[in-house]
């Protein structure tokens, strides 16, 4: 069950480093070199931190935190893991075309709304009920949100070992990557095409043998004000700070 987060462990080179960690009330920052990667604080403190050291640490040692079952640690890993795949040089040394400016909306990089037309009258699943799912999805196909914490019309997590495997469209929250849902989520999810969703989504290829087809994220492009909004220094949206981004499996 393992594999899926020692893969993208070991796509970390030896030689990157925390240079900066900033933990904030909702979202923690790290970064290594020129790459800044974040990722929200998923609530679960009940089981011990297994790592106290962070700063000048290898980036790679950091990001083995993805494993523990600490949720909040998990998320520290996590911010590790994209503080090198969703760093700028590596996501255009993947293929991803970057504008040169500090700040830029692609839509065309949300999959709610370029997928629209590709999912009319099929079966999708959603994990995580994401805002405007209904408007957006609803009207075109026979959708179905499943929820960890299920609002009125969603169904409950234990739903999808029924929904995913029948599903032709399926799209994950990354948060399912911290909390070890992922793996059986794309083992559910075999027979369908996969997204996985969010601005702490690693832009990672190695997800791609896993069954993956599309991922989608987010690239700081503006570390110091990413910092400064994680911190709380600075009221604003992280996504004012870099590019909405895609990446498909060939």
């Amino acid at each position: 069950m393992w594999e899926l987060y020692d893969a993208l462990i070991e796509g970390i080179p030896e030689e990157s480093l925390v240079d900066e960690f900033i933990c904030g009330t909702y979202a923690v920052l790290i970064r290594s070199g020129n790459g800044c990667g974040f990722s929200q604080i998923l609530p679960g403190d009940s089981l011990p931190e297994t790592m106290k050291k962070s700063l000048n640490m290898p980036l790679k040692k950091l990001a083995e935190c993805i494993k523990s079952w600490n949720f909040v640690e998990a998320s520290v890993g996590m911010a590790a893991i994209n503080a090198w795949y969703n760093s700028p040089a590596t996501a255009v040394g993947n293929g991803i075309a970057l504008s040169k400016s500090l700040y830029s909306e692609d839509r065309l990089s949300d999959p709610f709304i370029a997928y629209q037309n590709v999912i009319k009258n099929k079966k999708v699943a959603v994990y995580g009920h994401f805002p405007y799912i209904e408007q957006l999805f609803q009207p075109v196909c026979e959708l179905a949100i499943i929820e960890r914490d299920p609002l009125e019309g969603d169904y409950p997590e234990a739903a999808a070992e029924y929904i995913l495997p029948e599903s032709n469209f399926v799209i994950l929250s990354c948060t399912s990557l911290v909390y070890k849902t992922l793996p059986r989520m794309l083992e559910l999810a075999k027979n369908a095409y996969v997204i996985i969703v969010g601005p702490f989504t690693p832009l990672a290829p190695e997800l791609f043998s896993f069954g993956v087809n599309d991922l989608s994220s987010f690239v700081v492009k503006d570390n110091a004000g990413a910092a400064r909004i994680i911190s709380g220094l600075e009221r604003s949206k992280i996504y004012r700070t870099g590019q909405k981004v895609t990446m498909k499996s060939e």
